[in-house]
């Protein structure tokens, strides 16, 4: 056998040892340049590829390689750059290029539960996310060819939910007369719910399955749930059909997901599947840089690095900063990182709580749900609860009211401002409203 008619052969064994989606988008098209000083050329790769075998297939690459060319042999991934017409290998060249800045300003509430500031621009990308990310970029600009469907995994804080809502923002900004959906799969659900009770599929059927691009968020929800998983099924299938885009994020990858139809499993893994792992300590410092720019309190790197290695809870980084912000306020002090190791010195009581903690504690109080809380309706008990979300958020996070809007649904910073203005009026008229808000804040503080 020649060098190609082996590398057929090893194709067929590393098939034997991955998942048919896998090897029809990293594998298949693959072939050997050249063999020379024990050294195998593979070509027809996109760095993206070769990245994610490197991660996670190389075992198994390197297993096929020896077995059949009889030796070990190092492999080198030739990558083919279509607009320069040449190759680069992953050795002569970095993993990744340097995300580009495809998004200008968007217009708050632009798109419906969509953040403005969850962008790629605003994105830290390290090795924890890297490959999640390139994959998100590469949907953005190539809807329903590239990866489809694109499920993105990974546990709770981060990035996943960052990563959706901005291929929704880059499409947007690219074309905003297309179709764009994102809504959370306890969303979908509600929305089928109603459906079956008002007798009135059809509407809701029309409305899903004429979307351009199509992203639910922690569909893990929907496991156990017959008829909302076969109205999924057959909306994922027409949309495919369709040509248009489907963007998943979960937990765990489809095939750990409990109580979810096999027909919808083998579906969610019909594309690209990519992990987000728990930042490291270097993306946590950029996300600080980050959301530290954001807030208007730059820091240095040697305070981002000081509260990165106190607080390694992903979603407590931005209570950790904000508490940091918070302290140096107070105390008219400049911010160090010396002030943040001490601001955050033997601090083991939760008081580093993030947005979605004061959230979820408003909405238990007043036994309503998130969605509810951030979504349009005005209904009397929703707009009180909405607006002592935002008090607290104010005054316990200290966050800026534009942010406020961002996080409960893309309200302008004026009605922030009024809600909180509301709150702090109707506390000093009402004993008895105090000691609601005293209950909320006794649960998120813990």
């Amino acid at each position: 056998m020649n060098e190609k008619e082996k590398w057929l052969q090893v194709l067929l064994e590393i098939k034997k040892n991955v998942s048919t989606a896998n090897f029809l988008t990293l594998f298949q098209k693959t072939t050997v340049e050249k063999i020379e000083d024990k050294t195998i050329y593979i070509t027809n790769l996109q760095k993206i590829h070769s990245a994610m075998i490197e991660k996670k297939y190389k075992a198994i690459l390197d297993d096929a390689i020896e077995k059949i060319f009889g030796e070990k042999l190092k492999v080198v991934y030739v990558t083919i750059d279509p607009q320069a017409k040449k190759k680069k290998t992953l050795e002569d060249a970095p993993l990744l290029k340097e995300a580009e800045k495809v998004e200008p300003k968007i217009t708050i509430g632009h798109l419906p539960r969509v953040r403005p500031d969850f962008t790629f621009e605003t994105l830290a990308v390290s090795q924890s996310n890297q490959l999640a990310f390139v994959s998100a970029q590469t949907v953005s600009k190539n809807l329903g060819q590239s990866y489809n469907p694109l499920f993105i995994y990974g546990p709770v804080g981060v990035g996943k939910t960052h990563l959706m809502q901005a291929i929704a923002n880059a499409v947007y900004v690219k074309n905003p007369d297309i179709k764009i959906i994102y809504i959370t799969s306890e969303e979908f659900t509600n929305e089928v719910v109603e459906a079956i009770r008002f007798n009135d599929t059809s509407k809701m059927k029309r409305k899903f399955r004429s979307a351009n691009l199509l992203i639910i968020d922690d569909v893990q929800f929907i496991a156990g749930k017959d008829r909302v998983q076969e109205e999924l099924f057959h909306t994922f299938n027409t949309l495919i059909d369709n040509g248009a885009q489907i963007v998943l994020s979960s937990d765990r990858p489809p095939s750990e997901i409990k109580k979810l139809e096999a027909r919808l499993s083998s579906r969610f893994e019909g594309g690209l599947t990519v992990d987000v792992e728990s930042p490291d300590f270097e993306m946590r410092t950029a996300i600080l840089l980050k959301k530290a720019e954001k807030f208007g309190f730059p820091i240095s790197i040697e305070t981002a690095k000081a509260i990165a290695e106190k607080e390694q809870d992903a979603r407590r980084l931005e209570g950790a900063l904000l508490k940091v912000i918070s302290s140096a306020s107070t105390n008219n002090a400049e911010i160090t990182a010396e002030f943040a190791q001490k601001a955050l010195k033997n601090d083991t009581t939760p008081t580093h709580f993030h947005p979605e903690d004061v959230i979820n504690s408003t909405c238990n109080y007043y036994s309503i749900k998130p969605t509810q809380l951030k979504g349009p309706k005005r209904d009397a008990f929703l707009v009180k609860a909405r607006q002592v979300a935002m008090f607290l958020l104010k005054t316990e996070l200290r966050l800026p009211f534009a942010e406020i809007g961002n996080v409960l649904g893309g309200r302008d910073h004026t009605t922030i401002m009024h809600g909180v203005e509301k709150v702090e009026n109707m506390r000093k008229e009402s004993p008895s409203f105090n000691e609601e808000i005293l209950g909320i804040t006794k649960s998120f503080r813990g």
